[in-house]
This record gives structure tokens, sequence and C-alpha cells, in this order.
């Protein structure tokens, strides 16, 4: 299948290249060549009429641009209601939709500043920096010139100095290296509960949906012989396996690609689903949203029957979800009983990210309220 190509005019002449989007969006149908002389309400106007900017000027210029165009993008404050007039009240579920929707229309909008490549992910742009290692994590070898948003180029450069550094993770007393298009283990919570909750053996375990690795490292560290660690995602599987690598645990972790399970059977099966039962806008999203909780089902569908007999399942979930009003506890509950499943114990912490404690962030009561929790399963 061809890729899809974005086209043009410029200098009375039509032009096209071959368009990128990690999101997954379109090539923009409108394309207006832009440069130093464009100012910053001109811009937006233009990206939030549909019309993306193609940038010939300086690199530089064009990411304060950028940055002008998100302040741009910030809702204007509420104005406070008449003394006297009725509280209107926003239920959780469409708070977090209409701050869903906000945030995939400034992502629209900001997306609208294009970014040209040249051979070996050259951008031929004045002060344009060496982006080659970035785009090469991120997209693979080279394949010719291509266009794409100067957004996601800033996200690929965030993501390759979070590969460079990696993130430490005090509960494994090392550092993980997290690949771009992998979530990060940045929310230490659910770490220390997998390196406190007692193992039911220390002969074999599963981690379903392993990610950057992060957690069959920690089974590993304590003493698990053997981890297989299981994903879908071929960055994700790349990720645990440099992962693995750099700390040592090579022969003790094996990755594989599957959906969900591995064969055979396990006395102890791990794994930490997207924590909320929404649709993915895009295949970077899958982190995050489990979309009609089909990871979530899919583990526990399948746990019993992938367990040794006295083993258990361990089930890393926050209970946002419940909060913002998308999944009912009764629902995870009664999920378990069709699943021929017992809870053995259940621990529980709160979460210390940055967000929980952020007044101004429109899901604050939610995440004020979050508990993540690490179920010990068993079958019946």
């Amino acid at each position: 299948m061809n890729d899809p190509q974005l086209s043009w005019v410029e200098q009375d002449e039509q032009r096209s290249a071959r368009w990128h989007s990690e999101s997954g969006m379109p090539p923009p149908g409108r394309v207006q060549v832009a440069d130093d002389t464009m100012n910053a309400d001109t811009a937006y106007r233009l990206a939030c009429e549909g019309t993306a900017l193609l940038w010939r000027g300086d690199f530089q210029n064009a990411r304060m641009l950028l940055q002008a165009m998100a302040r741009r993008a910030v809702p204007k404050p509420k104005k406070a209601p008449r003394k006297g007039a009725p509280v209107v009240e926003v239920a959780p579920a469409q708070a977090f939709h209409l701050h869903r929707q906000y945030q995939s229309q400034r992502a629209r909008t900001l997306g609208m500043l294009l970014i040209p490549f040249g051979d070996d992910f050259a951008i031929p742009l004045r002060r344009a920096p060496d982006v080659s290692e970035a785009c090469t994590e991120a997209y693979g070898p080279p394949q010719g010139p291509f266009v794409a948003s100067l957004r996601e180029l800033l996200g690929l450069i965030g993501a390759h100095e979070w590969r460079r550094k990696g993130v430490d993770v005090e509960a494994l007393a090392a550092r993980i290296y997290p690949h771009y298009g992998v979530y990060s283990p940045i929310r230490g919570e659910y770490v220390e509960l997998v390196a406190k909750a007692p193992l039911p053996a220390k002969t074999l375990a599963f981690d379903i949906g392993t990610g950057t690795g992060v957690l069959a490292a920690l089974l590993a560290r304590r003493g698990v012989a053997k981890v297989i660690a299981t994903d879908q995602s071929q960055r994700a599987l790349a990720c645990a396996q440099d992962n693995m690598a750099r700390l040592g645990f090579g022969k003790k972790v094996e990755v594989l690609e599957a959906d969900l399970f591995p064969p055979g059977r396990a006395p102890l099966i791990v794994c930490n689903p997207p924590w909320l039962p929404a649709r993915a806008g895009s295949p970077l999203e899958q982190t995050v949203y489990d979309t009609d909780s089909r990871m979530l089902k899919g583990f526990l569908g399948g746990l019993a029957e992938h367990l040794e007999p006295g083993g258990e399942g361990w089930l890393i979930l926050s209970d946002l979800a419940e909060h913002l009003g998308l999944r009912t506890r009764e629902f995870l509950l009664a999920e378990f009983e069709k699943a021929g499943l017992k809870v053995v114990h259940r621990m529980d912490v709160r979460p210390h990210h940055p967000k929980a404690g952020d007044k101004e962030d429109p899901l604050h009561a939610a995440r004020a309220a979050e508990v993540t929790s690490l179920w010990r399963l068993a079958a019946k």
C-alpha cells in the first residue's frame, strides 16, 4: 500500500511529498507555504480553519511560533456565575469526554505546522537540529523525503531524550530506558506494589503486556528464575529486550510476541493493562486507553486456565476510571466472578505524581481520589 501524499502549490508549481503521521492523521487537504514573516495570530487562525502551514523559514522560529499557537489554544477562563444563578454540575464522565475532545482538537490544530524532511532525515531549514537518531529510533531506517508535523517531531525528540537518559525506578534500583511509543514507568507507585506483594512461587512468571519490561525485570530481580514477558507491539518488544540486556536479565527474561498469554501455565501471572476504558484515538494512545476494556477482559477471561494450581494472577489497576464514571467497581467484580476468579488480597497505594495535586487540572477531583491497586487473584 502506497504512503499517503501531501500536495501543495509553491512558486506556481504543483508539488507533493510523502506524508507521515504517527497519530494516523490524514494529510491536510489545504496547505499554504509559510515562513518567518507569518505571525502567530494568522498561523493559529489558518490552522483552526484547517489550513496546514508548510514551513520554509528558520527552524527555531517555527518552534517559537508553535509555542505561541499553543498559548492561543488554551481555553479562556469561564466567567463566574451571576449571584443567585444556579450552579451547573458537570458529571465526571462528561468532563472527561469534554477534556479529551479539547485535547483532540488542540492536537489537530497544533499539528498543522509542518516540517519538510530530506534524505536521511535531514531538515532543509536554517538552524535545524540533527534529528536523524531520534527519527531512526521512532520511524526506522530512512525511506526518502517526507513531510510531518513539527509537533510530532518535538515529541520524537523528547522521547529520544527519555531513551537516552532513562527513567530511575526506585523499586528496581536501576534505570529503565523507554522507547518511542512505549509507556514510560514514570508513575512508580504501581511498581512499588509489585515489589512488595508476596511471591506465590519463584519458579516461573508471565508478564502480560510488558511494555518497557519494568515489571518483568523487577520479578527477575526479586528472584523469579524465569519470566516470560509478552506484548503485541513491536516497539514494546524491542524496548523490553533492550532493557533486559542492559540490566543483565537477558537469560532470565524471555520476551515473546503474543496476544496476552504465552503457551502453558505459570504460578504467577502479572498484568498492568491500560487503566482507562475509552477508545484509543491513535496507536500511541493504546498504552493509556483500553478500548472496550479488551485487554482487561482478555486477561481476566484467560487467567484461570493459564494459572498453575495454587497460583496467583496479579492485576495492577487504578480506580481512576471509576471516579471518572467510565467503569464501576461492580463491573470489575462481576468480571472476576464471570472468569471464575476469587480475590485473595488487595494492596492499595495513593498516587504521588504531580497531576494528583494540580487543582487546575480539569480532572483534578478524580485524580485526587485515585487509588492504584494490586489485586491478587486465584482460580476458584
